[in-house]
């Protein structure tokens, strides 16, 4: 059976590092959906955007919402079986990472996977700043104990969006983790763990820039999980940035 990857790439303003991201979709041992969705950047986007046109299937620029927004129009745009996000400041570290995905996807019971994540400088992306071992996802109970897989490595069957909806606007940075509470936790669908760094990330998440920001997100991630009907324990809130800190000390 064939399975068809759609790979969504927001981007804005991002002209020095989407370059290496395109390329790495392109260097996959297969052929990919790959649709970008610019908000209407005013550096060299569009003209990088023209250059790699030949291997875009879909190409958008236009003012949205922010980077939620964005990744919700290529979910529309999107025709393949499974779907998967590459930022403009990501890119996969081998050509085999999406063969590895279609071979998860064979098994018709599995609806989504993901991987590990490297965190790499952003100017010299061959040096490791932080390392994201995810590892396999056994019980919806691990979340409740601050776990959480990449959001970077998570590819979902084109059908659960459909199903259960896209990204909440309303939930800011933690749309992405609400996302995956709704998905693995309220509605548990059967998750598959891929052994392997899938991605490489330059550092800079705008929820970890200060403690003010981490104390929204805080708060946010409190709301993922009232939309979804769901009670966190009094200390899930807290385990979850504390995971981190094994990210910079396990590096190796």
């Amino acid at each position: 059976m064939t399975i068809r990857i759609s790979i969504i790439t927001p981007t804005l303003n991002a002209d020095k590092t989407l370059g290496h991201c395109l390329e790495s979709v392109q260097q996959q041992h297969i052929q990919v959906e790959h649709i970008v969705v610019d908000g209407g950047s005013t550096d060299t986007t569009p003209a990088l955007l023209q250059h790699h046109s030949k291997h875009l299937a879909k190409s958008i620029s236009e003012k949205d919402q922010g980077l939620y927004d964005a990744m919700n129009k290529g979910i529309k745009l999107a025709t393949g079986d499974v779907i998967g996000f590459l930022h403009s400041d990501d890119f996969y570290p081998s050509p085999d990472i999406l063969t590895l995905v279609t071979q998860v996807f064979q098994d018709d019971d599995i609806e989504a996977c993901y991987g590990d994540l490297l965190y790499v400088d952003d100017q010299h992306p061959q040096t490791i700043r932080r390392r994201w071992r995810a590892g396999p996802f056994k019980s919806t109970r691990q979340f409740y104990w601050g776990w959480m897989p990449p959001h970077p490595t998570f590819f979902v069957r084109k059908y659960i969006y459909e199903r259960h909806g896209s990204f909440n606007l309303a939930l800011g940075t933690a749309a992405d983790y609400e996302l995956m509470l709704r998905f693995m936790v309220k509605h548990q669908i059967p998750t598959q763990y891929i052994p392997r760094t899938m991605v490489h990330m330059r550092t800079g998440g705008i929820s970890n820039v200060s403690l003010r920001n981490r104390l929204v997100a805080n708060t946010m991630d409190r709301k993922a999980w009232q939309v979804n009907g769901l009670t966190p324990c009094w200390w899930t809130l807290w385990c979850k940035p504390l995971r981190k800190v094994g990210q910079w000390i396990f590096i190796k």
